[in-house]
C-alpha cells in the first residue's frame, strides 16, 4: 500500500469516528489490517498529526486528538468563511452544467429527506457543498476547504439530527439552490454562512466537543487593544435562512 493510501485510509477512520477522539491509535492492529510495517504507518501518523487529527506522544505512541469547544468554534468560523466565499465565486464562475449537477444532487438528497433516510442524505449533503466549492474553479480554496471540512465532519457521527434541525437544513438547502440558480452571489454567500453557523450551534448544544480545560496560550489568544472593550459577536439570526429566501420555500 502506498504512503498516500495509508494516510487516506487512516484519515477516513478518524473522520468516520472509527477511531474516536481521545482513543489510543492501535498501531499493531492497523499494521496488520493495512499490510504495512511500523515505519510507513508512523510516517502516516506524522502527516495526520500535522493536520490536527493525531497527537504524537514521545515513547507512548499516538492518540486521536480531542475536539475542544474552542477548536470546533474556530473550525466552523473558518469553514463558514470559506463556504461564503465559495458561494460568491461559484455564482460568477460555475458553468450551467455544474449548476445542473448541483440541482440533481439536491433533488436526490430531497428524496432521502422525504424517506427520512439519514444514511443516504449525508453523502449527498456533503457532495453538494463540495460541488459548490469545485464550481469556484479556485484550486487554493478547494485544497483549504478539503482539510477544514474533513475535520468538521467528525462531529456528524455523534451529533443527533432532530426533526426540526433536519427540516431547517433542507429549507436552507432549498434557499442555497435558488440563490445559485439565480447567480445571486451576495444572497448565496449570506445563506451559506448562516447554514454553517446554525450547524455550529447545533454541535455546541449537543456537547460534541469537550470543555476547554486549559487556558489559551498568550501567543494565540485573541487580543484587544489597550483601552478598548472586547467587541461582542453580532447576535446570530438563529435557525433562519435569509428572509427573502425563506419566503420562496413552501
Amino acid at each position: 500500500m502506498l504512503h498516500e493510501d495509508v494516510v487516506a485510509h487512516l484519515r477516513d477512520k478518524l473522520i468516520d469516528g472509527v477511531l474516536p477522539p481521545g482513543s489510543r491509535v492501535p498501531e499493531k492492529e492497523l499494521c496488520a489490517e493495512l499490510g504495512v510495517s511500523r515505519t510507513p504507518l508512523r510516517e502516516a501518523l506524522k502527516v495526520l498529526a500535522s493536520e490536527g487529527y493525531i497527537v504524537l506522544l514521545p515513547n507512548r505512541g499516538a492518540r486521536v486528538a480531542k475536539m475542544t469547544a474552542r477548536n470546533m468554534e474556530e473550525l466552523f468560523e473558518v469553514c463558514g468563511g470559506m463556504e461564503a466565499l465559495a458561494g460568491e465565486l461559484a455564482c460568477h464562475y460555475a458553468t450551467d452544467a455544474e449548476i445542473a449537477e448541483i440541482k440533481a444532487l439536491h433533488d436526490r438528497m430531497a428524496e432521502f429527506y422525504e424517506a427520512r433516510n439519514l444514511a443516504g442524505y449525508y453523502p449527498l449533503n456533503r457532495a453538494i457543498h463540495e460541488a459548490i466549492v469545485r464550481a469556484t474553479h479556485n484550486s487554493v480554496l478547494m485544497n483549504l476547504y478539503e482539510n477544514v471540512s474533513a475535520r468538521i465532519r467528525r462531529a456528524r457521527f455523534v451529533v443527533p439530527m432532530p426533526p426540526d434541525h433536519w427540516r431547517l437544513a433542507m429549507a436552507e438547502h432549498e434557499a442555497i439552490l435558488n440563490a445559485l440558480q439565480r447567480r445571486d452571489a451576495i444572497m448565496l454567500s449570506s445563506i451559506l454562512k448562516t447554514h454553517l453557523r446554525n450547524k455550529s450551534e447545533q454541535v455546541e448544544r449537543a456537547g460534541f466537543a469537550e470543555s476547554d480545560e486549559t487556558p489559551v496560550p498568550a501567543a494565540t489568544a485573541r487580543k484587544t487593544p489597550a483601552g478598548k472593550t472586547p467587541a461582542k459577536k453580532p447576535p446570530a439570526k438563529k435557525n433562519q435562512p435569509a428572509k427573502s429566501e425563506m419566503e420562496r420555500i413552501p
